[in-house]
Protein backbone atom coordinates (compact mmCIF):
# COMPACT_ATOMS: atom_id res chain seq x y z
CA UNK A 1 0.00 0.00 0.00
CA UNK A 2 1.35 3.51 -1.23
CA UNK A 3 1.52 6.17 1.43
CA UNK A 4 2.30 9.79 1.24
CA UNK A 5 4.64 10.17 3.71
CA UNK A 6 7.37 12.23 3.28
CA UNK A 7 9.33 12.02 6.27
CA UNK A 8 10.96 14.78 8.27
CA UNK A 9 11.32 18.20 6.43
CA UNK A 10 12.38 19.88 9.32
CA UNK A 11 14.29 18.93 12.77
CA UNK A 12 14.88 21.40 15.22
CA UNK A 13 18.54 20.12 16.92
CA UNK A 14 19.06 23.17 18.84
CA UNK A 15 15.70 21.57 21.22
CA UNK A 16 17.91 18.26 21.60
CA UNK A 17 20.84 20.29 22.88
CA UNK A 18 19.30 22.76 25.01
CA UNK A 19 16.49 20.61 26.72
CA UNK A 20 15.82 17.10 28.47
CA UNK A 21 12.73 15.97 26.40
CA UNK A 22 9.85 13.77 27.45
CA UNK A 23 6.49 13.44 25.93
CA UNK A 24 5.85 13.69 22.35
CA UNK A 25 2.81 14.73 21.04
CA UNK A 26 2.23 15.16 17.45
CA UNK A 27 -0.04 18.14 16.73
CA UNK A 28 -1.44 19.84 13.49
CA UNK A 29 -1.11 23.32 12.19
CA UNK A 30 -3.54 25.72 11.26
CA UNK A 31 -1.71 26.68 7.93
CA UNK A 32 -2.77 29.46 4.76
CA UNK A 33 -2.30 28.01 1.29
CA UNK A 34 1.31 29.50 0.79
CA UNK A 35 2.77 27.91 4.13
CA UNK A 36 1.96 24.36 3.15
CA UNK A 37 3.37 25.14 -0.58
CA UNK A 38 6.36 26.38 1.24
CA UNK A 39 7.31 23.63 4.16
CA UNK A 40 6.71 21.31 1.05
CA UNK A 41 9.74 23.26 -0.16
CA UNK A 42 11.67 22.69 2.83
CA UNK A 43 11.11 26.15 3.76
CA UNK A 44 10.60 26.72 7.54
CA UNK A 45 12.64 26.73 9.90
CA UNK A 46 11.80 25.49 14.04
CA UNK A 47 15.18 26.39 15.80
CA UNK A 48 13.45 29.95 18.12
CA UNK A 49 10.22 27.95 17.85
CA UNK A 50 8.29 27.88 21.42
CA UNK A 51 5.10 27.47 22.27
CA UNK A 52 2.04 29.25 24.39
CA UNK A 53 -1.42 28.46 25.96
CA UNK A 54 -3.66 31.18 25.36
CA UNK A 55 -7.64 31.27 26.42
CA UNK A 56 -7.53 27.42 26.15
CA UNK A 57 -5.65 27.03 22.76
CA UNK A 58 -2.08 26.43 21.96
CA UNK A 59 -0.14 28.19 19.41
CA UNK A 60 3.37 28.32 18.14
CA UNK A 61 5.19 31.36 18.14
CA UNK A 62 8.37 32.36 16.22
CA UNK A 63 8.22 29.07 13.79
CA UNK A 64 9.54 30.43 10.29
CA UNK A 65 8.33 29.27 7.20
CA UNK A 66 9.96 31.32 4.00
CA UNK A 67 7.84 33.23 1.72
CA UNK A 68 6.70 30.93 -1.33
CA UNK A 69 8.78 32.34 -4.03
CA UNK A 70 5.42 31.91 -6.87
CA UNK A 71 3.14 33.41 -4.26
CA UNK A 72 1.56 37.04 -5.12
CA UNK A 73 -0.01 39.58 -2.41
CA UNK A 74 -1.71 36.72 -0.93
CA UNK A 75 1.97 35.55 0.61
CA UNK A 76 1.68 35.30 4.43
CA UNK A 77 4.02 36.87 7.06
CA UNK A 78 6.51 34.31 7.52
CA UNK A 79 7.18 34.82 11.35
CA UNK A 80 3.11 34.87 11.94
CA UNK A 81 2.00 33.40 15.16
CA UNK A 82 0.09 29.18 13.86
CA UNK A 83 -2.40 27.62 16.13
CA UNK A 84 -2.05 24.41 16.85
CA UNK A 85 -4.71 21.95 16.51
CA UNK A 86 -5.45 19.70 19.28
CA UNK A 87 -8.17 17.93 21.70
CA UNK A 88 -9.21 20.08 24.64
CA UNK A 89 -8.42 17.05 26.84
CA UNK A 90 -4.80 17.42 25.46
CA UNK A 91 -4.37 21.02 26.01
CA UNK A 92 -5.46 20.56 29.65
CA UNK A 93 -2.68 18.00 29.87
CA UNK A 94 -0.29 20.06 28.64
CA UNK A 95 -0.66 22.93 30.04
CA UNK A 96 -1.05 21.21 33.53
CA UNK A 97 2.30 20.06 33.25
CA UNK A 98 3.81 23.62 31.63
CA UNK A 99 2.87 25.11 34.96
CA UNK A 100 5.67 22.94 36.85
CA UNK A 101 8.58 24.63 37.83
CA UNK A 102 11.19 24.60 34.58
CA UNK A 103 8.87 22.68 32.13
CA UNK A 104 8.28 24.24 28.67
CA UNK A 105 6.92 22.95 25.04
CA UNK A 106 9.24 22.83 22.63
CA UNK A 107 8.48 21.63 18.41
CA UNK A 108 11.02 18.70 17.50
CA UNK A 109 10.20 18.09 14.02
CA UNK A 110 7.92 19.15 10.94
CA UNK A 111 6.96 16.56 8.91
CA UNK A 112 4.41 15.48 6.56
CA UNK A 113 1.55 12.82 7.15
CA UNK A 114 -1.22 11.88 4.28
CA UNK A 115 -0.56 15.15 2.82
CA UNK A 116 -0.92 17.54 6.01
CA UNK A 117 2.34 19.06 7.76
CA UNK A 118 2.33 17.79 11.23
CA UNK A 119 4.50 18.95 14.25
CA UNK A 120 6.04 16.87 16.97
CA UNK A 121 6.06 18.68 20.39
CA UNK A 122 7.62 18.04 23.29
CA UNK A 123 7.73 19.16 26.71
CA UNK A 124 11.03 19.88 27.93
CA UNK A 125 13.24 20.96 30.90
CA UNK A 126 16.16 22.98 30.45
CA UNK A 127 19.70 21.51 30.53
CA UNK A 128 22.18 23.35 32.84
CA UNK A 129 25.57 24.27 30.95
CA UNK A 130 27.44 21.36 32.73
CA UNK A 131 24.85 18.90 30.78
CA UNK A 132 25.47 20.55 27.94
CA UNK A 133 29.34 20.26 28.28
CA UNK A 134 28.97 16.62 28.88
CA UNK A 135 26.84 16.03 25.90
CA UNK A 136 29.37 17.89 24.02
CA UNK A 137 32.31 15.94 25.14
CA UNK A 138 30.03 13.05 24.75
CA UNK A 139 30.04 13.80 20.76
CA UNK A 140 32.97 14.35 20.40
CA UNK A 141 34.34 10.92 21.80
CA UNK A 142 32.38 9.26 19.43
CA UNK A 143 33.18 11.98 16.36
CA UNK A 144 36.97 10.48 17.45
CA UNK A 145 35.98 6.71 17.27
CA UNK A 146 34.68 6.93 14.41
CA UNK A 147 37.57 8.32 12.63
CA UNK A 148 39.75 5.97 14.04
CA UNK A 149 37.66 3.17 12.68
CA UNK A 150 37.26 4.35 9.23
CA UNK A 151 41.18 4.64 9.27
CA UNK A 152 41.48 1.45 10.76
CA UNK A 153 39.03 0.13 8.09
CA UNK A 154 40.94 1.79 4.91
CA UNK A 155 44.42 0.48 5.85
CA UNK A 156 43.05 -3.19 5.74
Amino acid sequence: MKTNDTGTLVKNSKAYFNYFLSDFTEVGLELVGTEIKSIRAHGASLSDAYIVEKGGEMFVLNMHIALYDKGNIFNHDPLRTRKLLLHKNEILKLSQKIKEKGYTLVPTRLYMTRGRAKLEIALGKGKNNYDKREVMKERDVKRTVDKAMKSKHTED
